[in-house]
C-alpha cells in the first residue's frame, strides 16, 4: 500500500454506540395486548423494519405498522420510547479515538442501517452531552444512513455506493462491524474486515487491526 493509511468504514450500533436489542423487544412486548414480540434482532428483521430503514416508510407509517402487526396500544411517544430503548451510550473515549484517527490521516465514514427516529434521538443526545452540531457526523468525514441512501446492509449495493462516493478502493478500506452477515458481504466485495464481537470494543481492537492491515490481493 506504499505506506497509505487504510480508509476506515464504521458500522454504528455495537461499534460506536452501545446497543441492546432486547431492551426494545421487551419494551414493545409490554405495549402489546397479545404479548407479541417484534421481529427485530441483530441477525434478522421483518419487512416493516426493512421499509423504515430504507426510507420507504415514514415514522408515522412505521408507528401505524407496529400497532397493526403487533397489536400495540400506545401513543406515538410511547412507541418512540420503546423503539429507542435499544440505544445506550456513546462513550467519550470512542469519540476521542475517532478524532485521533482522523488526525493521524485516516479517511473515515459511517455505514449504518438506521432510521429517522433513531438518528434524531442519537443526535439529540450527542448534542446535549457533547455539544455536537450535526451529531455523529461531526466525528467523521462522511455518514451513509440506509434510510437516506435507500439501501441497507447486507446488500452489496450500499457498500458499493459508499466506496464510490468516497472514491475508495475496497482493498484499501477496513470495515469495522459487529454483525456477521454484514462482515460476510464486505469480505465478498474484497474489503478487509474487523469483526467486533464482545467483549472487544472499538478502542481495544482497532489499533491492532490497523497495525496488521494489508490490502487483499
Amino acid at each position: 500500500m506504499s505506506g497509505k493509511k487504510p480508509n476506515l468504514l464504521f458500522d454504528f450500533g455495537g461499534v460506536i454506540i452501545n446497543i441492546n436489542y432486547q431492551l426494545t423487544t421487551e419494551a414493545m412486548r409490554a405495549l402489546s395486548r397479545a404479548g407479541s414480540t417484534i421481529e427485530f434482532s441483530q441477525q434478522s428483521q421483518s419487512e416493516l423494519f426493512d421499509l423504515l430503514e430504507t426510507g420507504r416508510l415514514t415514522p408515522q407509517e412505521f408507528r401505524a405498522g407496529l400497532r397493526q402487526h403487533y397489536e400495540l396500544e400506545a401513543s406515538d411517544e410511547q412507541l418512540d420510547e420503546a423503539w429507542n430503548a435499544m440505544l445506550l451510550d456513546v462513550p467519550a473515549e470512542r469519540l476521542a479515538f475517532l478524532a485521533e484517527l482522523r488526525a493521524q490521516g485516516h479517511e473515515t465514514a459511517l455505514l449504518s442501517n438506521t432510521n429517522y427516529i433513531h438518528i434524531e434521538e442519537i443526535n439529540r443526545r450527542l448534542q446535549q452531552q457533547y455539544g455536537f452540531r450535526q451529531g455523529i457526523a461531526d466525528c467523521l468525514d462522511r455518514v451513509f444512513y440506509s434510510q437516506q441512501v435507500g439501501l441497507r446492509k447486507p446488500g452489496p449495493e450500499i457498500f458499493a455506493h459508499a466506496l464510490r462516493e468516497m472514491n475508495w478502493k475496497a482493498e484499501e478500506t477496513l470495515f469495522i462491524e459487529d454483525s456477521s452477515q454484514h462482515i460476510e458481504t464486505a469480505r465478498r466485495l474484497g474489503l478487509p474486515t474487523l469483526f467486533l464481537t464482545p467483549p472487544l470494543t472499538l478502542t481495544d481492537a482497532l489499533p491492532a487491526a490497523i497495525r496488521a492491515f494489508s490490502p487483499t490481493a
